[in-house]
């Protein structure tokens, strides 16, 4: 087992070699011009490749001393009275292994992108974000506290809605954007309340303090069940919106409009899990909230029944993978509400892998198929699934173009929800301009030049309407 003062060190530089990248790299292209493709991919991969190296190291220590629990802090970021935001990195089974499959899923797709995306207008900001995200996520999978993940979270959720419209230049991938970003605005409310609620109930947000010191998955929190409950739904709902579940993961699909590295990295592999992730981490949380591991259970399952059906109808391969992905990540929360923390661990990193894998062959998935079907031309078609056989044929049929239109759950969403906020905020904005506009007079001003720039219309339209005077004749003449 390595030294806590090595192992601390080699957690932070995992953590900060690609956001040293990302600075760096960002002000060169700023200040300065666009260096080659070569320079680019370069330096992020050395980057990416040093974080691996260390994780590897860091997991490996964790393996040999499975009972690591380590805060590793790096000083603070601010401090008010009465409050002191610590940069914390824990360093554990949980964390270590994120921090491998991170910076190992991180490389694998920034190798694959220098071919795919060379010549690409856009190569250098595809680039640059990746480094942003993956600082992001391994800040997410290593903080010791809700403070630093909060960070993390909303690094990986600005990247992902820039990587969505990555080509702005269409119509459509900006829309998927703003999509995917106004749910993980809604969702990121739940995050947020779910850190003061933690600061409220236990005074810290340290999660060596408020879990305890504990290996993971650990004992139950010390705080009182009804307080887990809403703290671990608060977190739940965070995880609902950046791990796509029903009802608000219709997002996922659409988010496949960016680059097809990007939908591997973000929807395959990597931020789809970070819901997982959170829950995983509260896991002493839903261990005082049967409650709530009842909810998430609940949940995961309906997802994984939608994500089935829907995706198995789709005529995309982005989409079905998309919707399978759903699927799996429905099931992975089953687990955790099960309490099965430690298999929805294993889940996770293998479907990860797998996923990448299967969304970064995206392109040639058809001609697969198309090899596969005339392999198997001669044989008989395979007999339905169980289900169409055992179940009516007006119900398989129903079902199947429910699948179809996707259960309606966009439109419904649209109608209920979209449609009712916007509403109210055009009306909230109307009133605050209207307030803004009598407080500062602006209203009596923009009358009162109403007023000037109407008087010589009004003089026009009074000597127009005049009645025009009578000829005068010869008789009247004389």
């Amino acid at each position: 087992m390595l030294p806590d003062v090595l192992l601390g060190k080699l957690a932070a530089v995992a953590v900060l070699s690609p956001a040293v990248v990302f600075a760096a790299l960002g002000a060169y292209l700023l200040l300065l011009r666009t260096p080659s493709e070569r320079v680019v991919s370069g330096v992020v991969l050395s980057a990416l490749s040093l974080s691996l190296v260390a994780s590897l190291v860091a997991w490996g220590s964790s393996v040999v001393a499975p009972y690591t629990f380590l805060s590793v802090e790096l000083g603070h970021w601010f401090e008010v009275p009465g409050y002191a935001f610590h940069i914390v990195l824990l360093v554990d089974r949980l964390s270590t292994t994120m921090m491998v499959l991170v910076s190992l899923i991180a490389l694998v797709t920034g190798r694959f992108s220098v071919a795919y995306l060379h010549r690409e207008p856009g190569f250098a900001r595809f680039f640059l974000l990746l480094a942003l995200f993956s600082a992001g996520m391994l800040a997410l999978v290593s903080a010791g506290s809700m403070d630093l993940l909060f960070v993390g979270w909303e690094l990986v959720g600005a990247t992902s809605v820039l990587l969505v419209a990555f080509f702005h230049e269409r119509a459509a991938p900006a829309r998927a954007a703003l999509r995917v970003y106004i749910t993980y605005r809604l969702c990121d409310v739940g995050l947020l309340v779910g850190a003061v609620l933690m600061h409220s109930l236990a005074g810290s947000a340290s999660f060596g303090e408020v879990f305890g010191g504990a290996p993971w998955p650990g004992s139950a929190a010390a705080i009182g069940a009804p307080g887990a409950t809403a703290l671990a739904l608060c977190l739940f709902f965070a995880a609902m919106g950046k791990s796509a579940q029903f009802p608000v993961g219709t997002w996922l699909p659409r988010a496949m409009e960016g680059p097809t590295p990007s939908s591997a990295l973000f929807y395959g592999a990597i931020s789809i899990h970070a819901g997982v992730y959170l829950m995983l981490r509260a896991a002493p949380v839903l261990e005082r909230s049967p409650a709530a591991s009842a909810v998430v259970a609940c949940v995961g399952a309906l997802t994984a029944v939608y994500g089935t059906l829907v995706g198995r109808v789709q005529a995309d391969v982005k989409s079905a993978l998309a919707y399978a992905t759903m699927s799996q990540v429905g099931i992975m929360f089953v687990e955790i509400g099960l309490g099965y923390y430690r298999l929805a661990l294993v889940h996770l990193f293998a479907h990860a892998c797998l996923r990448c894998l299967q969304m970064l062959r995206a392109p040639a998935a058809l001609r697969d198929a198309q090899e596969i079907r005339a392999a198997h031309a001669s044989e008989p078609l395979p007999h339905l699934a169980i289900a169409a056989r055992v179940l009516p044929a007006s119900l398989v049929r129903r079902a199947y173009w429910a699948s179809l239109e996707r259960f309606q759950v966009e439109v419904l969403q649209q109608r209920f929800i979209a449609a009712p906020l916007m509403r109210l905020g055009q009306v909230i904005d109307g009133f605050e301009r209207r307030w803004v506009a009598a407080l500062s007079g602006l209203a009596e001003r923009d009358e009162g030049r109403a007023v000037e720039a109407g008087a010589p219309g009004e003089r026009a339209g009074a000597a127009a309407a005049a009645p025009a005077p009578a000829p005068q004749t010869k008789g009247a003449r004389s």
